[in-house]
């Protein structure tokens, strides 16, 4: 019965009106900025490199150590699992909707966190806090502080679907394929490590995504490059599959049962969002905690975060699928990756998936965690931070233990709803964002 609920919420908040606001909010913000975040890219890398050491500035963390934690929590089982399954439900003309919502989604992210530094307060304890519920409030007046509440109330709720029992849910069933633990038994391990992380703080959090981040996207990128290299002569091929499907659907083919023109672009850009966040304001909380006293340079570290995941990461996991030909198997999610992975690079590619999953979902798991707790702070002030992290903990082994299916209608149901206030505000603010690039840039 919940199932079947959340489904036809589903087809409400990811129906076409949803769609035309998150790909046309970054369209717009890209018009608006003039191709500012497509131009800046190798300087935006630049800088985010220089960001590695402390500069003294106001803030907790490195620019360095914000993109890492802003990674962590992105680079997820989203772009595993997530892009099997849009592949699987849309057909390889899904991955061609994913990098529209990357490339458009670059200006998002740049814009968020831009506000996201612009707008940020100190609490109590010293530390920087913001994101879309300060930048509604403090940007958009106090006619607005019913959006700034719905958001962190969303993405505190949200940080459970996307950010804990998804991630949870995968790296169980991996650990049961692989090494025939329970379920259970997973989701207790992983939340005392977890929890042994959370007791540090933003800076422990930022430490550990600084030192896990790189490692795993080298390891799987590479990997991934491999595959693509042995089969180079196939790619223009492949290339033009998922340009052709993107607009002509696809037919049924072995255990693939067919999908339309709109079935690989909702669920494009439906696993695009929830594998690099634009929209949904998620990052812009950890880059709001960056030791700058330029939001247009925070921002242009932020908008790499979508580059790297969708453009680089998913791109490598779609590639493989496809090379593979193990799309059309009936395998879906991480299986369905996992599967494409050993069949190209044998044993080793089922090492390469399984470690891959490990590092993506434990990051995700520290990095959502601290996301979620300051949207708490926001309702409730700093006491509300402790018990949120117990009630975080407590999710992972649940989470390892319920229906998959499930677990994505609802993570899915929760990322639009919390999108939506913050495409709103980004609307709003929108002037503000180009007035600040262009003095920047002056």
């Amino acid at each position: 019965m919940i199932e079947s609920w959340f489904q036809s919420l589903n087809s409400l908040v990811w129906g076409p009106a949803m769609l035309v606001l998150i790909l046309g909010t970054g369209l717009y913000l890209m018009v608006g900025l003039r191709g500012f975040p497509v131009r800046q890219l190798w300087p935006a890398f630049v800088l985010m490199w220089k960001g590695r050491k402390s500069v003294g500035e106001q803030g907790d963390i490195t620019p360095w150590g914000a993109a890492m934690t802003a990674l962590a929590a992105t680079i997820g089982t989203g772009n595993i699992a997530g892009v099997a399954t849009a592949i699987f439900l849309g057909g390889p003309g899904a991955l061609f909707w994913m990098w529209c919502t990357a490339m458009v989604g670059m200006a998002t992210k740049y814009a968020e966190s831009l506000l996201a530094v612009h707008f940020r307060e100190v609490d109590p304890k010293g530390d920087h806090i913001g994101g879309p519920m300060f930048y509604i409030k403090n940007g958009l007046g106090k006619g607005w502080a019913w959006m700034a509440t719905a958001f962190a109330v969303f993405a505190a709720l949200a940080g459970f679907g996307i950010g804990n029992m998804v991630q949870a849910n995968s790296i169980a069933e991996l650990a049961a394929q692989d090494l025939g633990l329970a379920p259970w038994i997973t989701g207790v391990l992983i939340a005392l490590v977890v929890g042994l992380v959370l007791l540090g703080g933003v800076r422990r959090i930022a430490e550990v995504s600084g030192a896990l981040v790189p490692l795993m996207a080298a390891l799987y990128f590479g990997g991934g490059l491999l595959v693509v290299a042995m089969n180079l002569d196939q790619v223009p091929k492949i290339l033009a599959l998922v340009l052709t499907n993107a607009f002509t659907g696809t037919a049924a083919e072995g255990g693939f049962a067919g999908a339309g023109v709109w079935m690989a672009l909702r669920f494009g850009v439906a696993r695009g969002i929830f594998s690099n966040e634009a929209g949904l304001g998620s990052a812009p909380i950890a880059h709001a905690a960056a030791q700058t006293d330029s939001p247009v340079r925070q921002g242009m570290v932020a908008m790499l975060g979508t580059f790297i995941d969708t453009i680089l990461v998913c791109s490598v996991t779609g590639f493989v699928i496809l090379l593979s030909g193990t799309w059309t198997s009936g395998a879906t999610g991480a299986a369905l990756s996992s599967l494409a992975f050993t069949q190209t690079l044998g044993v080793l590619g089922h090492y390469v998936v399984s470690i891959g999953l490990f590092l993506f979902t434990f990051t995700t798991l520290i990095g959502w965690s601290f996301y979620g707790e300051k949207a708490v702070e926001y309702l409730f002030g700093v006491k509300g931070i402790t018990p949120y992290r117990v009630l975080w903990i407590l999710a992972i082994p649940l989470g390892a233990t319920v229906k998959l299916e499930l677990v994505w209608l609802i993570a899915d149901t929760l990322n639009a709803l919390m999108a939506l206030p913050n495409l709103v505000a980004l609307l709003a603010l929108s002037p503000l964002v180009f007035r600040l690039t262009r003095e920047w840039r002056r």
